[in-house]
């Protein structure tokens, strides 16, 4: 038994290998953890052939094969997933992949769109370093009461 690279605590014959060797992913984050893991085993034929048909030639194998052999993959971080249900056509994965190069311990962290077709999940493409919502901040008067509902002015309570 050895544990799947992305990370599932799974056994790689029960999580990313049946993925790789072609069966379909159920879900964009199967699809993604897949990716990584075909990553980590210099696997570049599922990466490739999980790209979707219409973004298909903008792929470059060298550049895949590249990164795959000069980095030593340190650990995928799923960070959020949408969409991809069962009637969902669509569906993003927020992720973070860590990786060191030259000594250096590195981190993508992409905002991936998926897409079904046919019944399989494709990736169609991604936004590196994707920002959250901006924060937003209410400024509250002096004289107004206080948001924390005691009842008294903001400036006599937790303004003070």
């Amino acid at each position: 038994m050895s544990l799947c690279p992305c990370g599932s605590g799974t056994d790689f014959d029960q999580c990313c290998g049946p993925i790789i060797a072609g069966a379909p992913a159920p879900s964009p984050e199967a699809l993604m953890r897949s990716r990584y893991t075909a990553f980590v085993r210099d696997e570049i034929d599922h990466i490739e052939n999980t790209h979707a048909h219409d973004v298909r030639d903008d792929f470059s194998r060298s550049s895949a094969e590249n990164l795959a052999r000069s980095v030593k993959w340190a650990g995928l971080e799923i960070v959020k997933t949408e969409g991809g249900g069962a009637e969902d056509e669509t569906g993003t994965v927020e992720f973070i992949a860590r990786f060191k190069q030259d000594g250096q311990l590195m981190a993508h962290h992409e905002l991936s769109t998926f897409r079904r077709d046919d019944g399989r999940w494709f990736y169609v493409d991604g936004t590196i370093n994707p920002k959250g919502q901006p924060r937003q901040v209410e400024k509250v008067g002096r004289n107004e009461p206080c948001p924390c509902g005691s009842g008294k002015k903001y400036k006599k309570c937790c303004g003070a």
